[in-house]
């Protein structure tokens, strides 16, 4: 219901889209979304992934134009207008402690500013840490809605989901 009522949406990649290898899969999602008139973007956080630019691959591999490829700088003020974010396997690079927690190993590190948005929805294997091994408080967030599992079977049952 939440992506059936969207006008907006930003899907935000990371390491859990690689290793599930779910690029095309989030093309298919991204070109269903479109299909009924939902404007869809990429928050892509430059470290995301195993080394700069490895989302930005990943996106380009599936053909997604790179014109809805947003860097952080521009996406950060629009989350406040988006209403549901996919975070497909990122921690690190949404993680609000960095903004929050002076003492935590990323304080400081900018973020994609997703918990701004009215709905999150984040798709990840576990409740496991990120590569800075901090727990994160957007899973918690009342904003947020966690879909365990992999990356690429969740979005497949995403796409299912919208087509019936």
């Amino acid at each position: 219901m939440l992506f059936e009522n969207a006008r907006r949406v930003v899907i935000v990649p990371g390491y859990g889209m690689a290793v599930a290898q779910a690029q095309h899969t989030v093309r298919d999602l991204t070109n269903l979304l479109e299909s009924r008139g939902v404007e869809v973007e990429f928050g892509v956080h430059p470290v995301a992934g195993r080394m700069p630019g490895h989302m930005n691959v990943l996106l380009a591999e599936a053909e997604i134009p790179y014109e809805q490829l947003k860097e952080m700088d521009e996406i950060n003020p629009t989350f406040a207008q988006t209403d549901v974010v996919l975070v497909i396997g990122a921690n690190d690079v949404v993680n609000p402690l960095a903004r929050t927690d002076p003492k935590c190993p990323i304080a400081g590190m900018p973020i994609l500013d997703v918990d701004k948005a009215r709905t999150v929805v984040v798709v990840k294997r576990s409740l496991s840490p990120g590569f800075a091994g901090i727990p994160n408080p957007l899973f918690a967030a009342d904003n947020t809605l966690m879909l365990f599992g992999d990356g690429k079977k969740a979005l497949l049952d995403l796409i299912a989901a919208l087509k019936e």
